[in-house]
Protein backbone atom coordinates (compact mmCIF):
# COMPACT_ATOMS: atom_id res chain seq x y z
CA UNK A 1 0.00 0.00 0.00
CA UNK A 2 1.79 3.68 -1.51
CA UNK A 3 -0.65 6.15 -0.21
CA UNK A 4 1.30 9.89 -0.48
CA UNK A 5 0.65 11.45 3.18
CA UNK A 6 2.69 14.21 3.20
CA UNK A 7 4.39 16.86 1.28
CA UNK A 8 8.05 16.76 1.52
CA UNK A 9 8.10 20.39 1.04
CA UNK A 10 5.77 20.79 3.39
CA UNK A 11 7.93 18.95 5.87
CA UNK A 12 10.92 20.97 5.36
CA UNK A 13 9.60 23.88 5.92
CA UNK A 14 8.25 22.74 9.27
CA UNK A 15 11.76 22.16 10.56
CA UNK A 16 12.70 23.30 14.09
CA UNK A 17 16.43 23.83 14.45
CA UNK A 18 18.28 20.84 16.04
CA UNK A 19 18.27 22.50 19.34
CA UNK A 20 14.82 23.57 19.42
CA UNK A 21 13.66 19.73 18.62
CA UNK A 22 16.27 18.69 21.78
CA UNK A 23 14.77 21.26 24.09
CA UNK A 24 10.95 20.38 23.25
CA UNK A 25 12.15 16.33 23.65
CA UNK A 26 13.35 16.84 27.15
CA UNK A 27 10.21 19.60 28.42
CA UNK A 28 7.90 17.09 27.04
CA UNK A 29 9.65 13.97 28.44
CA UNK A 30 9.97 15.63 31.89
CA UNK A 31 5.71 17.27 31.60
CA UNK A 32 5.36 12.91 30.97
CA UNK A 33 6.85 11.59 33.79
CA UNK A 34 5.20 14.52 35.89
CA UNK A 35 1.38 13.65 34.51
CA UNK A 36 2.54 9.99 34.75
CA UNK A 37 2.50 9.60 38.09
CA UNK A 38 -0.48 11.54 37.94
CA UNK A 39 -2.06 9.00 36.38
CA UNK A 40 -0.59 6.43 38.14
CA UNK A 41 -2.04 7.80 41.57
CA UNK A 42 -5.06 7.28 40.01
CA UNK A 43 -4.61 3.67 38.89
CA UNK A 44 -2.63 2.95 42.55
CA UNK A 45 -5.95 4.71 44.76
CA UNK A 46 -9.23 4.91 42.30
CA UNK A 47 -10.33 1.66 43.26
CA UNK A 48 -9.43 1.20 46.60
CA UNK A 49 -11.24 4.75 47.22
CA UNK A 50 -13.93 4.18 45.45
CA UNK A 51 -14.66 0.20 46.83
CA UNK A 52 -14.72 2.38 50.64
CA UNK A 53 -16.51 5.26 49.25
CA UNK A 54 -19.16 3.36 46.73
CA UNK A 55 -22.71 2.80 47.31
CA UNK A 56 -22.32 -0.71 46.05
CA UNK A 57 -19.12 -2.68 46.12
CA UNK A 58 -20.10 -3.18 41.85
CA UNK A 59 -19.10 0.91 41.74
CA UNK A 60 -15.55 0.45 43.02
CA UNK A 61 -14.05 0.82 39.78
CA UNK A 62 -16.29 3.48 38.18
CA UNK A 63 -14.34 6.32 39.45
CA UNK A 64 -11.02 4.71 37.49
CA UNK A 65 -13.36 4.25 34.54
CA UNK A 66 -14.70 7.87 34.71
CA UNK A 67 -10.73 9.03 34.37
CA UNK A 68 -11.04 7.08 31.15
CA UNK A 69 -14.28 8.65 30.09
CA UNK A 70 -12.75 11.99 30.68
CA UNK A 71 -9.87 10.98 28.40
CA UNK A 72 -12.61 9.94 25.45
CA UNK A 73 -14.78 12.83 26.36
CA UNK A 74 -12.08 15.79 26.07
CA UNK A 75 -9.38 14.27 23.34
CA UNK A 76 -11.80 15.87 20.51
CA UNK A 77 -12.03 19.28 22.38
CA UNK A 78 -9.07 19.83 23.15
CA UNK A 79 -7.63 18.87 19.59
CA UNK A 80 -9.58 21.61 18.29
CA UNK A 81 -7.94 23.53 20.90
CA UNK A 82 -4.45 22.84 19.65
CA UNK A 83 -5.50 23.03 16.01
CA UNK A 84 -6.83 26.86 16.21
CA UNK A 85 -4.54 28.07 19.17
CA UNK A 86 -1.63 25.78 18.95
CA UNK A 87 -0.95 22.78 21.13
CA UNK A 88 0.22 25.03 23.79
CA UNK A 89 -2.98 26.36 24.82
CA UNK A 90 -4.22 22.51 24.85
CA UNK A 91 -1.07 21.47 27.19
CA UNK A 92 -1.92 24.71 29.58
CA UNK A 93 -5.89 23.74 29.32
CA UNK A 94 -4.91 20.06 31.01
CA UNK A 95 -2.50 20.79 33.51
CA UNK A 96 -5.24 22.95 34.89
CA UNK A 97 -7.62 20.64 34.84
CA UNK A 98 -5.01 18.08 36.63
CA UNK A 99 -4.85 20.65 39.30
CA UNK A 100 -8.42 21.03 39.65
CA UNK A 101 -8.33 17.15 40.09
CA UNK A 102 -6.30 16.96 42.82
CA UNK A 103 -8.13 19.37 44.79
CA UNK A 104 -11.80 17.75 44.12
CA UNK A 105 -10.33 14.35 45.07
CA UNK A 106 -9.09 15.92 48.34
CA UNK A 107 -11.99 17.27 49.04
CA UNK A 108 -13.99 14.37 48.21
CA UNK A 109 -11.87 12.09 50.64
CA UNK A 110 -12.52 14.51 53.66
CA UNK A 111 -15.62 14.64 52.74
CA UNK A 112 -16.51 11.24 52.05
CA UNK A 113 -17.85 11.97 48.93
CA UNK A 114 -18.05 9.50 46.49
CA UNK A 115 -19.53 11.22 43.41
CA UNK A 116 -17.01 14.24 44.05
CA UNK A 117 -14.44 11.38 43.72
CA UNK A 118 -15.68 10.42 40.43
CA UNK A 119 -16.05 14.34 38.93
CA UNK A 120 -12.13 14.65 40.47
CA UNK A 121 -11.17 11.44 38.26
CA UNK A 122 -13.49 12.88 35.12
CA UNK A 123 -10.55 16.12 35.40
CA UNK A 124 -7.91 13.82 36.09
CA UNK A 125 -9.13 11.79 32.67
CA UNK A 126 -8.86 15.25 30.89
CA UNK A 127 -5.48 16.14 31.77
CA UNK A 128 -4.85 12.54 30.71
CA UNK A 129 -6.28 13.18 26.61
CA UNK A 130 -3.61 16.50 26.87
CA UNK A 131 -0.28 13.95 28.47
CA UNK A 132 -1.48 11.85 25.10
CA UNK A 133 -0.80 14.37 22.75
CA UNK A 134 2.67 15.35 24.03
CA UNK A 135 3.76 12.05 21.45
CA UNK A 136 2.75 13.69 18.77
CA UNK A 137 3.59 16.73 19.39
CA UNK A 138 7.11 15.39 20.04
CA UNK A 139 6.89 14.95 16.30
CA UNK A 140 5.82 18.27 15.32
CA UNK A 141 9.11 19.78 13.11
CA UNK A 142 10.76 16.96 13.01
CA UNK A 143 12.22 15.05 9.90
CA UNK A 144 10.12 11.96 8.79
CA UNK A 145 12.47 9.61 9.52
CA UNK A 146 13.49 10.96 13.18
CA UNK A 147 10.05 11.02 14.08
CA UNK A 148 9.49 7.45 15.16
CA UNK A 149 12.60 7.66 17.70
CA UNK A 150 11.10 11.70 18.43
CA UNK A 151 7.78 9.99 19.73
CA UNK A 152 9.22 7.15 21.72
CA UNK A 153 11.82 9.22 23.89
CA UNK A 154 9.00 11.34 24.82
CA UNK A 155 7.10 8.43 26.21
CA UNK A 156 10.26 7.59 27.92
CA UNK A 157 10.23 10.06 30.74
CA UNK A 158 7.20 7.70 31.81
CA UNK A 159 10.12 5.59 33.42
CA UNK A 160 10.22 8.30 36.20
CA UNK A 161 6.50 7.93 36.52
CA UNK A 162 6.93 4.36 37.04
CA UNK A 163 8.89 5.28 40.23
CA UNK A 164 7.78 8.64 41.48
CA UNK A 165 4.37 7.72 41.08
CA UNK A 166 3.94 4.54 43.33
CA UNK A 167 6.15 6.25 46.09
CA UNK A 168 4.53 9.46 46.04
CA UNK A 169 1.39 7.09 47.21
CA UNK A 170 3.36 5.25 49.70
CA UNK A 171 4.89 7.88 51.08
CA UNK A 172 1.87 9.99 51.32
CA UNK A 173 -0.99 7.97 51.90
CA UNK A 174 -1.02 8.26 55.41
CA UNK A 175 -0.28 11.73 56.38
CA UNK A 176 -3.51 13.21 56.84
CA UNK A 177 -4.90 10.42 58.95
CA UNK A 178 -7.55 9.49 59.38
CA UNK A 179 -8.12 10.32 55.66
CA UNK A 180 -6.41 7.74 53.37
CA UNK A 181 -4.97 9.37 50.47
CA UNK A 182 -5.80 12.50 51.39
CA UNK A 183 -2.33 14.58 51.35
CA UNK A 184 -1.41 12.30 47.99
CA UNK A 185 -4.28 14.02 46.01
CA UNK A 186 -2.83 17.63 47.09
CA UNK A 187 0.49 16.69 46.29
CA UNK A 188 -1.25 15.31 43.13
CA UNK A 189 -2.41 18.79 42.24
CA UNK A 190 0.88 20.65 43.19
CA UNK A 191 2.61 18.12 40.64
CA UNK A 192 0.41 19.02 37.96
CA UNK A 193 0.91 22.86 38.54
CA UNK A 194 4.79 21.85 38.70
CA UNK A 195 4.57 20.80 34.59
CA UNK A 196 2.52 23.71 33.05
CA UNK A 197 5.47 25.75 34.21
CA UNK A 198 7.89 23.04 32.09
CA UNK A 199 5.64 23.34 29.42
CA UNK A 200 6.23 27.14 29.21
CA UNK A 201 9.38 26.84 27.46
CA UNK A 202 8.04 23.81 24.71
CA UNK A 203 8.06 26.02 21.39
CA UNK A 204 6.28 24.39 18.67
CA UNK A 205 5.17 25.35 14.88
CA UNK A 206 1.94 27.48 15.09
CA UNK A 207 -0.94 25.50 13.39
CA UNK A 208 -0.83 27.20 9.55
CA UNK A 209 -4.14 28.31 8.30
CA UNK A 210 -5.36 25.09 6.26
CA UNK A 211 -4.28 23.24 9.39
CA UNK A 212 -6.65 25.64 11.94
CA UNK A 213 -9.32 25.83 9.30
CA UNK A 214 -9.51 21.86 8.70
CA UNK A 215 -7.75 21.89 5.75
CA UNK A 216 -6.70 18.69 4.08
CA UNK A 217 -9.25 15.36 2.78
CA UNK A 218 -12.40 14.49 4.62
CA UNK A 219 -11.89 12.22 7.76
CA UNK A 220 -14.01 9.94 6.50
CA UNK A 221 -11.16 9.33 3.74
CA UNK A 222 -8.64 9.23 5.94
CA UNK A 223 -10.55 6.75 8.55
CA UNK A 224 -10.96 4.02 5.67
CA UNK A 225 -7.30 3.54 5.20
CA UNK A 226 -6.62 -0.19 6.30
CA UNK A 227 -3.34 1.59 7.66
CA UNK A 228 -5.50 3.92 10.31
CA UNK A 229 -7.73 1.09 10.76
CA UNK A 230 -5.01 -1.06 11.83
CA UNK A 231 -3.46 1.57 13.43
CA UNK A 232 -6.57 2.38 15.76
CA UNK A 233 -7.62 -1.03 16.32
CA UNK A 234 -4.32 -2.13 17.53
CA UNK A 235 -3.57 1.35 19.73
CA UNK A 236 -7.44 1.00 21.12
CA UNK A 237 -6.83 -2.43 21.80
CA UNK A 238 -3.06 -2.01 23.44
CA UNK A 239 -4.69 0.39 25.89
CA UNK A 240 -7.99 -0.96 26.49
CA UNK A 241 -6.47 -4.12 27.86
CA UNK A 242 -3.65 -2.49 29.76
CA UNK A 243 -6.57 -0.49 31.27
CA UNK A 244 -8.81 -3.38 31.52
CA UNK A 245 -6.36 -5.48 33.32
CA UNK A 246 -4.52 -2.72 35.70
CA UNK A 247 -7.54 -1.38 37.01
CA UNK A 248 -9.06 -4.59 38.19
CA UNK A 249 -5.43 -5.89 39.33
CA UNK A 250 -5.15 -3.43 42.39
CA UNK A 251 -8.42 -4.56 43.97
CA UNK A 252 -7.67 -8.45 42.67
CA UNK A 253 -4.51 -8.21 45.04
CA UNK A 254 -6.34 -7.04 47.49
CA UNK A 255 -9.25 -9.64 47.41
CA UNK A 256 -6.59 -12.64 47.44
CA UNK A 257 -5.50 -10.99 50.73
CA UNK A 258 -2.12 -9.35 48.97
CA UNK A 259 -1.34 -5.60 50.92
CA UNK A 260 -1.54 -2.38 49.60
CA UNK A 261 2.38 -2.38 49.37
CA UNK A 262 2.69 -5.45 46.78
CA UNK A 263 -0.47 -3.54 45.14
CA UNK A 264 1.73 -0.54 45.11
CA UNK A 265 5.23 -2.34 43.89
CA UNK A 266 3.71 -4.08 41.04
CA UNK A 267 2.06 -0.65 39.99
CA UNK A 268 5.47 0.20 39.75
CA UNK A 269 7.37 -2.18 38.22
CA UNK A 270 4.52 -2.02 35.58
CA UNK A 271 5.04 1.24 34.32
CA UNK A 272 8.73 1.29 34.52
CA UNK A 273 7.87 -1.44 32.03
CA UNK A 274 5.34 0.52 30.22
CA UNK A 275 7.94 3.39 29.07
CA UNK A 276 11.44 1.80 29.93
CA UNK A 277 11.53 0.75 25.96
CA UNK A 278 10.92 3.73 24.85
CA UNK A 279 14.56 4.77 24.56
CA UNK A 280 14.59 2.11 22.00
CA UNK A 281 11.03 0.98 20.65
CA UNK A 282 11.74 4.03 17.85
CA UNK A 283 14.77 2.39 16.49
CA UNK A 284 12.98 -0.80 16.73
CA UNK A 285 9.99 0.12 14.59
CA UNK A 286 12.49 2.07 11.88
CA UNK A 287 14.65 -0.97 11.58
CA UNK A 288 11.26 -3.40 11.54
CA UNK A 289 8.69 -2.06 10.47
CA UNK A 290 5.65 0.06 12.72
CA UNK A 291 3.03 -3.47 12.23
CA UNK A 292 5.74 -5.43 13.35
CA UNK A 293 6.53 -3.98 16.89
CA UNK A 294 2.65 -3.32 17.39
CA UNK A 295 2.33 -7.14 16.75
CA UNK A 296 4.67 -8.20 19.28
CA UNK A 297 2.97 -5.69 21.68
CA UNK A 298 0.10 -7.56 21.36
CA UNK A 299 1.59 -10.92 22.16
CA UNK A 300 3.38 -9.99 24.91
CA UNK A 301 -0.48 -8.79 26.26
CA UNK A 302 -1.15 -12.18 25.78
CA UNK A 303 1.31 -13.71 27.83
CA UNK A 304 0.67 -11.16 30.76
CA UNK A 305 -3.04 -12.87 30.71
CA UNK A 306 -1.27 -16.47 30.29
CA UNK A 307 0.87 -15.22 33.55
CA UNK A 308 -2.23 -14.34 35.24
CA UNK A 309 -4.01 -17.27 34.77
CA UNK A 310 -0.71 -19.00 36.26
CA UNK A 311 -1.76 -18.88 39.97
CA UNK A 312 -2.48 -15.79 42.10
CA UNK A 313 0.08 -15.25 44.23
CA UNK A 314 1.99 -12.17 44.30
CA UNK A 315 4.91 -13.12 41.45
CA UNK A 316 1.60 -14.21 39.32
CA UNK A 317 0.16 -10.52 39.91
CA UNK A 318 3.76 -8.64 39.10
CA UNK A 319 4.35 -10.99 36.31
CA UNK A 320 1.30 -10.10 34.23
CA UNK A 321 1.79 -6.05 34.95
CA UNK A 322 5.19 -5.79 34.05
CA UNK A 323 4.10 -8.09 30.87
CA UNK A 324 1.09 -6.00 30.18
CA UNK A 325 3.56 -2.55 30.42
CA UNK A 326 5.83 -4.17 27.92
CA UNK A 327 3.22 -5.22 25.40
CA UNK A 328 1.46 -1.44 25.90
CA UNK A 329 4.80 -0.13 24.93
CA UNK A 330 5.01 -2.09 21.68
CA UNK A 331 1.70 -2.14 20.69
CA UNK A 332 0.29 1.76 21.28
CA UNK A 333 3.93 3.25 19.95
CA UNK A 334 3.81 1.33 16.87
CA UNK A 335 -0.12 1.99 16.72
CA UNK A 336 0.98 5.90 17.14
CA UNK A 337 3.51 5.55 14.40
CA UNK A 338 1.38 3.78 11.66
CA UNK A 339 -0.79 6.96 12.60
CA UNK A 340 2.00 8.76 11.77
CA UNK A 341 2.06 7.50 8.16
CA UNK A 342 -1.58 8.18 7.84
CA UNK A 343 -1.93 12.63 7.53
CA UNK A 344 -0.58 15.02 5.44
CA UNK A 345 0.73 18.10 7.81
CA UNK A 346 -2.41 20.34 7.57
CA UNK A 347 -4.25 16.91 8.71
CA UNK A 348 -2.23 16.06 12.22
CA UNK A 349 -4.25 17.61 14.79
CA UNK A 350 -7.81 16.18 13.64
CA UNK A 351 -6.46 12.87 12.51
CA UNK A 352 -4.15 12.59 15.98
CA UNK A 353 -7.14 13.59 18.10
CA UNK A 354 -9.80 11.14 16.64
CA UNK A 355 -7.38 8.66 16.59
CA UNK A 356 -7.23 8.93 20.51
CA UNK A 357 -11.36 9.08 20.15
CA UNK A 358 -11.05 5.81 18.98
CA UNK A 359 -8.43 4.62 21.65
CA UNK A 360 -9.96 5.99 24.40
CA UNK A 361 -13.84 5.54 23.93
CA UNK A 362 -12.86 1.92 23.64
CA UNK A 363 -10.52 1.83 26.65
CA UNK A 364 -13.76 3.29 28.47
CA UNK A 365 -15.89 0.67 27.67
CA UNK A 366 -13.02 -1.89 28.63
CA UNK A 367 -12.53 0.48 31.84
CA UNK A 368 -16.18 -0.04 32.76
CA UNK A 369 -16.49 -4.11 32.48
CA UNK A 370 -13.67 -4.68 34.16
CA UNK A 371 -14.77 -4.00 37.77
CA UNK A 372 -18.06 -5.70 36.82
CA UNK A 373 -16.69 -9.11 35.63
CA UNK A 374 -13.97 -9.04 38.45
CA UNK A 375 -16.69 -8.42 41.02
CA UNK A 376 -19.56 -11.25 39.18
CA UNK A 377 -16.83 -13.87 37.90
CA UNK A 378 -13.37 -13.22 39.26
CA UNK A 379 -10.11 -12.24 38.18
CA UNK A 380 -9.88 -15.44 35.88
CA UNK A 381 -12.25 -14.38 33.61
CA UNK A 382 -11.08 -11.03 33.18
CA UNK A 383 -7.90 -12.19 31.95
CA UNK A 384 -9.66 -14.76 29.28
CA UNK A 385 -11.68 -12.13 28.04
CA UNK A 386 -9.00 -10.05 27.05
CA UNK A 387 -7.99 -12.64 24.26
CA UNK A 388 -10.53 -11.99 22.09
CA UNK A 389 -9.67 -8.30 21.32
CA UNK A 390 -6.19 -9.32 21.14
CA UNK A 391 -7.45 -11.20 18.15
CA UNK A 392 -9.52 -9.07 16.86
CA UNK A 393 -6.23 -6.61 16.59
CA UNK A 394 -3.87 -9.24 15.03
CA UNK A 395 -6.19 -9.86 12.32
CA UNK A 396 -6.19 -6.21 11.39
CA UNK A 397 -2.89 -5.49 11.74
CA UNK A 398 -2.41 -8.85 9.05
CA UNK A 399 -4.71 -7.60 6.76
CA UNK A 400 -3.42 -3.97 7.19
CA UNK A 401 0.14 -5.64 6.21
CA UNK A 402 -1.12 -7.36 2.98
CA UNK A 403 -2.86 -4.77 1.18
CA UNK A 404 0.36 -2.98 1.54
CA UNK A 405 2.25 -5.84 0.43
CA UNK A 406 -0.07 -6.38 -2.10
CA UNK A 407 -0.54 -1.97 -3.25
CA UNK A 408 3.96 -2.85 -3.60
CA UNK A 409 3.78 -6.45 -5.32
Amino acid sequence: MTSKTSSPTQDTADLLPEDVQRGNIWRLSIAQALAGANAVVIFATGAIVGNALAPSPMLATLPVSIFVVGMAACILPLGSLARRRGRLAAFLAGTAAGVLAGLLAFVAVIIDSFWLFCVATFFAGSYAAVVQSFRFAAADGVAPHRRARALSLVMAGGVAAGVVGPQLVTWTMDLWQPHLFAATYLVQAAVAAISAFILLGVRLPMPSAAEAAGGGRPLAEIARQPRFVAAAVCGAVSYMLMNFLMTAAPLAMHMHGHSQASANLGLQWHVIAMYAPSFFTGSLIGRFGAGRVATVGLLLIGLSAAAGLAGAEVMHFWWSLILLGLGWNFGFLGASALVLECHRPEERTRVQSFNDFIVFGLMALGSFSSGGLLSAYGWNTVLWVSFVPLVLAVVALAMAARRQAAAQG
